[in-house]
C-alpha cells in the first residue's frame, strides 16, 4: 500500500499550520470520494474567520481520512471558523452515512490495507499477532502540518499507544 501523501500537501503552508484529522468509519467509494473532495474544496474556498478568508486546505487521504489545515500565520482561526469546519464534517457524516467523530476506532495498516480496531480490542489484537509493535498506526491526534508529515503514520512502538499496550518489542 502506497502511504505517500506529503507531496500532496500545500508547500506554502507553515509547518505550524493547524491540522484536524477526521477518520471515516469506512472507506468511501470512488463516487463518494469525489463528492467529498468537492465538498472540501467548496468549503476551503469560502472558509472565513471573522469575515477574513482562512488560508485553508482540505484533503481526503487514502479514501478514509479528511484532513483540514489552516495556516494561522496568514489568518488566525476563530471559534466560529472551527465550528463551521465541524459542521462540514457533520454534513459529510449525514450525506454518506459514516461516523467521522469516533476517536475510539483506531486505524492500522495490516495486510496492505487500512483496518479499524476499537481501542478496547487493540491489546487483544496485539496479543494474538494481528498487529505488532512495528505495525503502522494512524495517529490522528497530530495538530500541526509538521506533525502530520512526521508523526501521523508511525509504528505503534513510536506512538502514544505504546504506553497503553503491553508490548513485546520484536527485533
Amino acid at each position: 500500500m502506497n502511504l505517500e501523501f506529503k507531496h500532496l500537501l500545500n508547500k506554502d503552508f507553515s509547518p505550524d499550520s493547524r491540522v484536524w484529522v477526521y477518520q471515516s468509519s469506512r472507506l468511501f467509494s470512488i463516487a463518494e470520494a469525489l463528492a467529498v473532495e468537492e465538498l472540501l474544496n467548496n468549503f476551503t474556498s469560502k472558509w472565513l474567520s471573522h469575515g477574513v478568508p482562512v488560508k485553508g486546505a482540505a484533503y481526503l487521504f487514502f479514501g478514509q481520512f479528511v484532513i483540514l489545515m489552516a495556516d494561522e500565520k496568514a489568518t488566525g482561526v476563530s471559534g466560529c471558523s472551527t465550528d463551521s469546519s465541524v459542521r462540514l464534517i457533520k454534513d459529510i457524516e449525514q450525506k454518506f452515512n459514516v461516523n467521522m467523530f469516533d476517536r475510539t476506532a483506531l486505524a492500522f495498516v495490516t495486510k496492505d490495507k487500512i483496518e479499524l480496531l476499537p481501542l478496547s480490542q487493540v491489546q487483544y489484537a496485539f496479543d494474538n499477532g494481528f498487529i505488532r509493535s512495528d505495525t503502522l498506526y494512524f495517529n490522528n491526534l497530530v495538530e500541526t502540518k509538521e506533525e502530520l508529515e512526521n508523526n501521523w503514520i508511525v509504528p505503534i512502538k513510536n506512538s502514544w499507544l505504546s504506553s497503553r499496550l503491553k508490548l513485546r518489542i520484536e527485533n
